[in-house]
């Protein structure tokens, strides 16, 4: 089982760089054994080029090393927050990519204009707030991702697989690494669509609840029928 999600979250990390969501070494997914309390993830400066699925280092949930020579990613703590605090995940990404980010150096919320958004998330997708001096200069990945949970206050963090991190960039997620990608892909079209409609339509309103939900929900409710079942 262990190796079987070296080998997903190797094939992740990999598919973030063919996508274009990551430069040089910008970029890490990780994925979750659950059951184990088990993370893996990409090391730290290590180039896609080089890597492989043995190259994947293993923590436990407080973030010590149980297998992998290399030294995992330096956001590793950002991400077992986000495991320990969100129960239905099982994968993170996380990006650098030019929209998403663009709307998190800004710390704006990304607003939701149109049905593409509203099939992948339900509403805006939030931006934390900045970290403090004392936080940045303390546990600062760790404060991180409190600040993403923080920001999920009162949200179900399935129905919006996605956060702008202020000043930063994008984090998403999903029930496995590979869906962890997807939902980065989709935030970074969604980020460039925003970007053009804002500059189409100045003051724009976001889309309708009822078309946000109708779209949000025909992929992802209980009633779901988006696709083959």
């Amino acid at each position: 089982m262990l190796e079987q999600l070296r080998e997903d979250v190797w094939r992740a990390n990999l598919a973030l760089r063919e996508a274009g969501l990551v430069i040089l070494t910008w970029g890490n997914v990780s994925g979750l054994d659950r059951e184990r309390g088990l993370v893996v993830i990409k090391p730290s400066g290590v180039s896609y080029e080089e890597m492989r699925p043995e190259d994947m280092v293993v923590v436990d949930l407080d973030g010590k090393v149980v297998e992998g020579e290399l030294r995992p990613s330096s956001d590793t703590p950002t991400h077992l927050v986000l495991y320990r605090n969100f129960p239905g995940i099982g994968g993170v990404a996380h990006t650098h990519s030019t929209y998403a980010t663009a709307w998190a150096q800004a710390c704006r919320p990304l607003p939701c204009y149109g049905t593409t958004h509203a099939d992948n998330f339900r509403g805006a997708v939030p931006v934390t707030a900045p970290l403090t001096p004392e936080q940045i200069a303390g546990d600062y990945e760790t404060e991180t991702g409190l600040a993403i949970v923080r920001a999920f206050e009162g949200l179900d963090p399935l129905d919006m697989p996605a956060v702008l991190v202020a000043n930063h960039g994008p984090f998403t997620w999903g029930e496995t690494p590979e869906k962890a990608v997807e939902n980065s892909i989709v935030l970074e079209q969604a980020a460039l669509m925003a970007a053009i409609t804002e500059a189409l339509a100045p003051g724009l309103g976001g889309i309708s609840p009822a078309l946000r939900d109708r779209h949000f929900l025909r992929k992802h409710g209980k009633n779901a029928y988006y696709g083959q079942v």
